[in-house]
């Protein structure tokens, strides 16, 4: 028998609406991220068809940053949206 896994209160439909934004949430972020990145760091001549290793850690150091502010936001809405003094 599988477990309920729903919190309290919130039915079946509404825990799916919850995950259906969630998961929306994340494919823009993820496509986002995807954009800045590529628009910051690959040159727009292409001139190989791989990435150079200016790119690639251009893109490494850009996705890493990211990453950083996203949850640095989450964590300051987390704590009722005050920035950390």
């Amino acid at each position: 028998m599988a477990a309920n896994t729903t919190p309290a209160g919130i039915d079946k439909e509404q825990a799916f609406g919850m995950a259906e934004t969630e998961m929306e949430y994340r494919v823009e972020l993820f496509n986002r991220l995807g954009q800045t990145c590529f628009n910051k760091c690959v040159d727009k001549r292409y001139k190989e068809s791989e990435l150079n290793m200016g790119e690639n850690s251009c893109i490494d150091r850009c996705v890493s940053k990211y990453w950083q502010v996203n949850s640095m936001i989450g964590q300051m809405l987390s704590a009722g949206g005050r920035p950390p003094m």
